[in-house]
């Protein structure tokens, strides 16, 4: 049945109490609530017995991260995870931050990225340990672009 809605004031289908669906949806419903199973907070139940944090955490995590990979660094979620595989300074494998050797963070060519764990990526991004971190970088053979804080010149 066509009717104006009493909220939006469009000509829609009539849901219920004198408003469109949508309306209906997002004024009046409340949708039932239980207790998770697994953070035990009452919440609207999504599935399973679990709120919608707790559903996607459990079950859509690995393709939000892949969709992320995706959208930050225009790589599929198994190059991501091949480059972030280990450090490459030390091989520290339980956290490893991916690094662009030439830091603009547009550029995410494959020869552009490695993973760092976070020791040697903050070293590398401090200036005290930068010349050091470059040098470890250039003798396990990557290519690594003249950084120009570094390697000036003063000219008389």
């Amino acid at each position: 049945m066509i009717k104006k809605c009493i909220k939006c004031g469009k000509e829609k289908e009539h849901h219920a109490k004198g408003m469109c669906y949508g309306c209906y949806r997002n004024l009046a419903w409340d949708p039932p609530k239980g207790v998770c199973k697994r953070c035990h907070r009452e919440r609207q139940i999504h599935a399973k017995g679990l709120c919608r944090g707790c559903y996607n955490s459990i079950f859509q995590l690995n393709k939000i991260k892949a969709w992320n990979y995706k959208k930050w660094y225009s790589l599929d979620a198994e190059t991501y995870k091949k480059i972030t595989e280990k450090c490459i300074a030390c091989g520290f494998d339980k956290v490893v931050d991916l690094h662009h050797l030439d830091e603009n963070h547009e550029n995410n060519l494959k020869e552009n990225l490695v993973g760092l764990c976070p020791n040697h990526h903050k070293m590398l991004h401090d200036f005290r340990y930068r010349k050091e971190m470059r040098e470890l970088l250039i003798q396990k053979g990557y290519n690594v672009p003249i950084d120009k804080k570094l390697d000036f010149v003063i000219s008389k």
